[in-house]
């Protein structure tokens, strides 16, 4: 007989918990131990048995109420096993509902909650197993005649730090994500150093011929899996397509390799449509609404 069990991260076996993860069916990084710790304000795990499953929960409290939330820079949790036996993403959901009264919580992709009135989210993906020239034969028109026009360019290819990286992306970005603060960031670059310490974090930039950044990328590797967490483009980047080069000479550096390259989105249409014409397809993953308030709060915040 399952048992599922709520246990504070204080008291969470950080090996067994991560174990479970890397073994699982659909790692993300996002629920390793490591992100937790460092984004999450607050997180429970919701533990099947023996860590044969387990669920993320990061929560805060207001006005004594707990609430589900979503940590900075990321996308998905959701539930992790080896294999989801019927019925245990049902047992999975009702201790989440049992544990917080409110909020959105986002699934992974390999976690089916169709019959819980779930949104669904769009997220972009590229194999990156096949050569290069298989890769890029797939890119639209627009994306070749952006990277041939680049390449008329006096660019470089190059590496790039975490910390360059993440200034750049915290200056061009910040205003359109209100909800990010700069304790955010600071959390972010701490949770940066651990995993370059790790050899899991990848930076790469393109600069002119004045060694100016035109555009630079932050990269995160969990298993097969490289995540496209922070893509930067300068004014004078756009006027010269750098971003396309920049990822088209991504793509070509990991091409033949056992990696999938997870855009991390976007339900936004334009975001939607840069990604697919590199050949990007659709991973879609789904998040569930929650609200037990008491009356008349639950019907105030829908």
């Amino acid at each position: 007989m399952s048992a599922i069990t709520i246990i504070p991260s204080s008291e969470i076996n950080y090996h067994q918990w991560d174990v479970c993860i890397a073994q699982s069916k659909n790692p993300m990084v996002y629920a390793t131990s490591t992100w937790l710790q460092q984004m999450a304000d607050s997180w429970h795990g919701l533990v099947l048995n023996n860590y044969e499953a387990v669920m993320p929960v990061v929560w805060r409290k207001k006005l004594g109420i707990r609430y589900c939330y979503t940590m900075p820079f990321t996308q998905q949790l959701g539930i992790y096993a080896k294999q989801l036996q019927p019925g245990l993403e049902e047992e999975f959901i009702q201790a989440l509902e049992q544990f917080v009264q409110y909020g959105d919580y986002a699934f992974n992709y390999g976690t089916t909650t169709a019959e819980w009135a779930a949104n669904v989210h769009h997220n972009y993906i590229l194999p990156l197993q096949p050569a290069y020239e298989i890769i890029s034969a797939a890119y639209s028109k627009d994306v070749q005649q952006n990277i041939k026009k680049a390449a008329k360019e006096d660019l470089q290819y190059a590496t790039a730090s975490y910390s360059n990286a993440t200034q750049i992306f915290q200056e061009l970005y910040h205003h359109k994500t209100p909800h990010v603060t700069p304790a955010d960031y600071d959390s972010f670059r701490l949770l940066c150093h651990t995993l370059d310490g790790a050899n899991q974090l990848i930076s790469r930039q393109v600069l002119n011929e004045k060694n100016e950044v035109l555009a630079i990328v932050l990269l995160i590797q969990y298993q097969n899996r490289i995540y496209n967490i922070m893509n930067s483009t300068t004014t004078a980047g756009r006027n010269s397509s750098a971003n396309y080069w920049l990822l088209d000479n991504v793509f070509k550096e990991f091409a033949a390799s056992n990696y999938v390259f997870d855009f991390e989105g976007s339900d936004i249409p334009g975001i939607q449509s840069f990604y697919e014409k590199f050949g990007a397809v659709n991973q879609p993953y789904s998040s569930i609404h929650i609200n037990r308030l008491p009356f008349p709060l639950n019907l105030l915040k829908r």
